[in-house]
């Protein structure tokens, strides 16, 4: 098994006291930064997909998760040095009447880890909040908005239509248990993500990076 390999099976299994230092050895071994990260973001798609499915829970993602925040401390410096550039910067949140922030801090770790700066305005937060976040930060190129519940459906429509009609040239992505793809579009939003993995696809897709 290569390093790499190593790496993206360690990440899946969660083993976040061994995948440090076994990114720094796919490193020394003169694997690629940006291959070591593809790897690690395709074992939390892997992770993202049996969550789907049932096939694991909240606590085996957030360690994943965890694992894999542990390899990207160590390949930043890395990846800082080979010219890649930000995508640029995703403002994310959970929308007003909702306080859930597992999922949301997920998908923040995972679109960070495709290459995003990350501004994360934490939960329960109001339309023109999301609004305000993308003019006052650098580079903003996209929005999350995440919502748990379906009593929150409605903040949602609220949020994306908020940020739509801000003149913003923004794109908005969204994400949560009550939402579907013909949800998403029917109020407006550039793109749907069902879990964190595929959060972080479609965060580069809607931007065309």
């Amino acid at each position: 098994m290569s390093k790499v390999e190593d790496v993206k099976a360690k990440v899946e299994a969660g083993k976040s006291k061994l995948v440090p230092g076994l990114v720094q050895e796919a490193l020394d071994a003169g694997d690629a930064p940006q291959a070591i990260l593809a790897a690690m973001i395709d074992a939390m798609s892997v992770v993202g997909e049996k969550f789907s499915k049932g096939e694991i829970f909240v606590p085996e993602m957030l360690i994943a998760a965890k694992a894999m925040a542990k390899g990207v401390e160590v390949l930043k410096p890395s990846l800082a040095g080979d010219g890649s550039t930000s995508l640029g910067t995703c403002v994310i949140g959970t929308v007003a009447g909702d306080l859930h922030d597992i999922g949301k801090n997920l998908v923040s770790m995972m679109i960070e880890s495709a290459g995003f700066d990350m501004v994360d305005l934490g939960v329960d937060v109001p339309a023109e909040k999301f609004v305000e976040a993308a003019k006052e930060n650098a580079n903003v190129k996209l929005v999350a908005c995440s919502g748990l519940l379906t009593t929150t459906m409605p903040a949602l429509k609220e949020a994306v239509a908020t940020i739509k009609g801000s003149g913003l040239d923004v794109k908005v992505i969204v994400g949560g248990a009550p939402v579907t793809p013909e949800y998403a579009a029917e109020i407006g939003a550039d793109a749907y993500a069902p879990d964190a993995g595929t959060a972080a696809v479609k965060a580069k897709e809607v931007i065309g990076a």
